[in-house]
């Protein structure tokens, strides 16, 4: 299974930390007409995203074009079972990517909204927060494309 993890790092570890606020960007939908967006934080990792993946293309039957938004860059550790206390950090057990509410994760497009839809809320049974169905606004592209043909 091709896993998503960076070739290459600055540093070998990371803290923990804490995922505060909303998505200060990607909150919009950029590439496809229809998406899936976070409502809660958390970590994902690439696990769960490679799952979710493969739900929507099998459920898309290869039809369309997909976009994942999220990376994993986020290395975890963890110390192995019955280990003492001390002795440093423990190895790298997995890669996680930090959600914040709002983000959009993955877009879908080429396809009708039915098959979209359902493609999403299969993703969203594979992934450990709340997600919501998102589509564009047809309106704001032809606002936009309006304001492109008037300049």
């Amino acid at each position: 299974m091709n896993m998503l993890s960076p070739k290459k790092t600055k540093y070998r570890k990371q803290f923990k930390g804490r995922i505060h606020g909303n998505a200060k960007g990607n909150y919009n939908l950029n590439y496809g007409s229809y998406g899936l967006k976070a409502l809660e934080p958390e970590r994902v990792t690439s696990r769960q995203i490679e799952a979710a993946r493969k739900a929507i293309t099998r459920h898309l039957k290869r039809a369309g074009r997909m976009w994942i938004r999220i990376f994993p860059d986020v290395p975890v550790s963890k110390k192995p079972a019955e280990v003492r206390m001390g002795k440093g950090k423990g190895a790298i057990e997995f890669w996680a990517c930090r959600i914040k509410p709002g983000r959009i994760m993955f877009e879908v497009d080429g396809v009708d909204i039915v098959d979209a839809r359902k493609a999403m809320t299969l993703a969203a049974a594979k992934l450990p927060i709340k997600c919501k169905f998102v589509e564009r606004n047809i309106w704001s592209k032809k606002i936009k494309i309006s304001k492109m043909l008037l300049k």
